[in-house]
């Protein structure tokens, strides 16, 4: 169980340090923009990106 802890982490990692390391302009404006949001609006995106990763996950067992 810990080996497939460690290795959604890996993964995890690597996915979310593409874009920065293929597009930083991008990725920075992105961050700034994501600054300006209101508590409710970070919340509800933590919410979908959790809800998606557990679809993601139903359909990939």
């Amino acid at each position: 169980m810990l080996r497939t802890v460690l290795t959604a982490l890996a993964l995890m990692l690597v996915l979310e340090g593409l874009l920065p390391l293929a597009l930083p302009q991008v990725w920075r404006e992105a961050f700034l923009r994501l600054t300006r949001l209101a508590d409710g609006q970070l919340r509800f995106m933590g919410l979908a990106s959790m809800l998606l990763g557990l679809v993601l996950l139903l359909i990939a067992y």
